[in-house]
């Protein structure tokens, strides 16, 4: 029995770390959410997501709904996870240096501004509608790179870094877009307890504090001070994401030897037979902990959050922000006609046109080298697949557009573009493997 549940447990683990099944998992959410805001139960969607939740302590109460719940609280760990990226792509990985972050940073601005400006030709000069000019800009890393694994071995590794980066890169720039164009007016007192908040990461830190559960305190405190100042509150995951420390703790011995040891002398207990259990949860705990730190948290603390985060947070987000009602969407109207058909334009054609020739453009111009292992149909079907801006889209869309017809439409054009660009990667991949590694 215990043997069955051993292997049941491996297995999923090679599940839960294989990134094509998160982006199945998000769009069977997507799917879901679908479904039932245009089935006969579709008050009970839009009910459900606006159910009010309320936190009273003593005289202290705050009142809001599931909805804010779910963008603005739980899409603060994702925003982390996504900090923490760039910072460990920054410290040692494919932003590490000018010469391997040039190229990916060329096609990433390529990649904003082209879909920017064919969803800004689009709104043709209405102010309403030029608001969602951010929402075709970012890249959705799980659906894309879930793509991507699909095609198999067929794709080198090189081109999969390659994406990634330009993803990675993606989303500081729409990070980036959130904090100067959706803040909205800011309040400048708020600003006071967000610097509470640095500083008392920043203490921790130098304090050696360890335990990730410990910085809930100070992150609280600067997500509360983001919100009060109007800029959006999940900005704060995206601070203590850069924030996290890249170097072990300094110690007397290193931290093996401390787990060595510690190992040994319950192993010593346990063959004397007299086992002191006070002792043995010392000896324990000294084990774990020394464990804990062998990594640095920027690379410990990612491979923790991301299953939560795949298959939790991404997945409670699309089935909150993908319900789109179709019968009450009227695309008959210019302006969410004109909505849906850009950012679909933007995403399908934008991307794989601003990554293909702004990447074409540095490397001809000899600003940029082409990585090794990476070739021009590559770039191609690296341009497609960033035309999946699911997530990161849906989120500045709700950013963008207060108006339900307006937001609708918004949505409706991102799925059915990052399903459309899914799709084309997936034939054209298919139909250019040989040529993807030579």
């Amino acid at each position: 029995m215990q043997q069955a549940t051993d292997s049941a447990l491996r297995h999923l683990g090679r599940v839960l770390d294989i990134e094509a099944m998160s982006g199945i998992v998000l769009l069977l959410a997507a799917t879901v959410a679908l479904l039932w805001a245009n089935s006969p139960w579709a008050q009970s969607y839009v009910d459900t997501w606006h159910a009010p939740l309320a936190l009273t302590i003593g005289p202290w109460s705050v009142t809001t709904d599931l909805h804010f719940f779910v963008n603005d609280v739980l899409m603060t760990i994702f925003f982390l996870v996504v900090g923490m990226e760039i910072r460990r792509e920054i410290h040692n990985g494919a932003l590490s240096s000018l010469g391997q972050a040039s190229l990916p940073v060329m096609a990433a601005i390529g990649g904003v501004a082209v879909p920017a400006l064919i969803y800004v030709a689009f709104a043709a000069g209405d102010r309403q509608l030029l608001n969602g000019w951010a929402i075709p800009t970012a890249t959705d890393i799980a659906f894309a790179v879930g793509v991507l694994a699909l095609l198999g071995r067929s794709v080198p590794g090189p081109l999969r870094i390659f994406l990634l980066a330009l993803a990675i890169i993606d989303d500081i720039m729409a990070v980036l877009i959130i904090a100067f164009f959706y803040s909205g007016g800011l309040d400048y007192s708020g600003f006071g307890i967000a610097f509470i908040g640095l500083l008392l990461v920043l203490l921790f830190n130098r304090m050696g504090v360890a335990s990730a559960w410990l910085y809930l305190l100070p992150g609280t405190v600067l997500w509360w001070g983001l919100l009060k100042t109007g800029a959006h509150p999940t900005l704060a995951g995206v601070v203590l994401g850069l924030m996290t420390p890249v170097a072990l703790r300094p110690a007397p011995r290193h931290q093996l030897e401390v787990a060595q040891q510690a190992l040994s002398r319950v192993q010593v207990q346990a063959r004397a037979g007299n086992v002191d259990v006070q002792l043995l949860h010392h000896e324990l705990r000294v084990a774990a902990t020394a464990q804990r730190d062998l990594l640095a948290p920027v690379f410990r603390l990612p491979p923790l959050l991301h299953p939560w985060v795949a298959f939790g947070v991404m997945p409670i987000f699309a089935l909150a922000n993908a319900g789109v009602q179709f019968g009450g969407v009227d695309l008959t109207a210019s302006g969410p006609a004109t909505v849906a058909l850009g950012v679909a334009a933007a995403l399908v054609l934008g991307k794989p046109i601003g990554v293909f020739l702004a990447t074409w453009l540095a490397v001809k111009t000899g600003l940029c080298r082409m990585p090794q292992g990476v070739t021009w149909p590559g770039v191609v079907l690296v341009g497609m697949l960033a035309g999946i801006g699911f997530t990161m889209a849906i989120f500045v869309g709700g950013l963008a557009f207060a108006e339900p017809q307006l937001l609708a439409a918004a949505k409706m054009g991102i799925l059915g573009a990052s399903a459309t660009a899914a799709v084309l990667g997936l034939l054209y991949g298919w139909a250019v493997r040989q040529r993807l590694q030579h």
